[in-house]
């Protein structure tokens, strides 16, 4: 066993250990005195990250977030695939749909009405809050569009970045794999296939909306929401067709196939990458070469016709190691066996604008799900270099926050991100469909 091989058991305990800390956390009570606010974890919620904080530095992460929570699903549905976890991976997924469930019932007119809540707000945080307009706008299927609600299932009442539509697919989707592994007759089976008809029935409805991008910023229409949209759509076409819903299943189909063509449409030939938004008006960003298209490719890897072979998502993935290749002191000089550390995009400020542990692992896991045929090998190598360099910026304990300093290599923003926790066993599990692990 080699040094790498050696490292990826160890960091695997790490990673389940840490990641789980965020599934059901109903130990955990965070106090949010500017907003009046005690909430306390209800079980099958998925918090960001476990640790409490405060923009003390840290950020608060103590929120479900749709897109979080469905990622974090997901991999532990490759967890127990893979026998890492028995049971508790099924029982985590049945609390998660039940919390799912109920926050469909929230409805922000029942805090409109009842007004004494704004009381507790005090007097230099009421600019962060909600009005009345916004938040009696949210029932309905409009709860799916917000971004984020509070683990004990209630709506947040901060100002933040809405709507957003990758949220239901990607729950969808995540909830498509698993049904695999639910008994039909299990209590939580019929929760699972609601949840996955309410979800694509919003994708349906809103796919081609503008909506704000996975770093919450701008507001437009996004390759990785499209694409998600787009493999849902697909999946759930024939999760429909199977259950015998041929009608149901040919409306997911043809819009499926919709969202595929819309694909094409942020292809920049003159650039020669995938832009990762489009903007009202044609407003070019500075935004557009992102690491999003390829957490697109590797969430949503079955969409006809795009498939994780497009050479226009591998020459996506070029532009963006050259970029980051450049702009960051802790790839000047990196060891040849090591690729380059990724951010998001260039320019990006948020805490250290450095490198994210999950944009770093998802370009490995994307070089292991391409690694196929004569060009195997050579793809293969390339995914264990980035492991190798997320390996040198992981500490002993095996922690992995938001970022890492893209010039000390330090890591800054939330500690112990569920997010980075899961794309590290995303990746090593696509590694290991190759026959390189164990």
């Amino acid at each position: 066993m080699d040094a790498l091989e050696a490292w990826i058991d160890r960091q695997q305990g790490s990673s389940i250990e840490a990641m789980l800390l965020s599934v059901s956390p109903v130990a955990l009570v965070k106090d949010r005195p500017g907003f009046g606010q005690s909430v306390r974890a209800r079980r099958g919620a998925i918090v960001a990250s476990p640790v409490l904080a405060d923009w003390n530095p840290d950020p608060d992460y103590f929120f479900h977030w749709y897109r979080d929570s469905a990622i974090v699903v997901d991999a532990l549905r490759l967890l127990h695939e893979s026998g890492a976890l028995g049971a508790s991976a099924l029982t985590h997924v049945a609390d998660f749909i039940d919390f799912s469930l109920a926050l469909q019932q929230l409805d922000g007119r029942a805090l409109v009405a009842a007004p004494a809540w704004r009381q507790r707000v005090a007097a230099d945080f009421t600019r962060f809050v909600r009005d009345d307009a916004d938040l009696g706008g949210v029932h309905g299927g409009a709860v799916t569009a917000e971004s984020r609600v509070n683990p004990d299932a209630t709506l947040d009442i901060s100002r933040w970045s809405r709507p957003q539509h990758d949220g239901p697919p990607l729950r969808a989707l995540a909830l498509l794999r698993w049904m695999a592994h639910l008994d039909p007759g299990a209590p939580c089976a019929p929760g699972a296939a609601r949840l996955i008809r309410d979800d694509l029935a919003f994708t349906l409805a809103n796919w081609q909306r503008p909506s704000f991008d996975i770093w919450e910023e701008e507001l437009g229409l996004h390759y990785y929401t499209v694409r998600v949209a787009a493999a849902a759509l697909h999946a759930g076409a024939r999760w429909a067709q199977a259950r015998g819903d041929a009608l149901l299943a040919g409306a997911w189909r043809a819009e499926a196939a919709a969202a595929a063509r819309a694909l094409d449409g942020f292809w920049c030939a003159e650039q020669g990458y995938y832009r990762s938004r489009l903007l009202a008006g044609g407003a070019r960003s500075s935004k557009e070469l992102d690491i999003a298209v390829i957490l697109g490719a590797i969430h949503a890897p079955m969409v006809p016709g795009h498939g994780i072979e497009d050479p226009r998502l591998q020459a996506t993935l070029e532009h963006l190691e050259a970029r980051f290749d450049a702009d960051y002191a802790i790839n000047h000089g990196r060891p040849s066996a090591h690729g380059p550390a990724l951010g998001r995009y260039a320019g990006d400020v948020y805490f250290s604008g450095g490198a994210y542990y999950f944009s770093t692992l998802g370009a490995a896991e994307f070089c292991y799900r391409s690694a196929r045929g004569a060009a195997a090998a050579a793809w293969k190598a390339r995914g264990d270099a980035y492991l190798a360099t997320v390996r040198a910026h992981t500490p002993a304990s095996g922690a992995l926050s938001e970022q890492f300093d893209q010039t000390t290599g330090a890591q800054t923003s939330a500690r112990q991100l569920a997010w980075s926790h899961a794309a590290f066993l995303s990746s090593v599990a696509a590694r290991r469909q190759l026959g390189a692990g164990h």
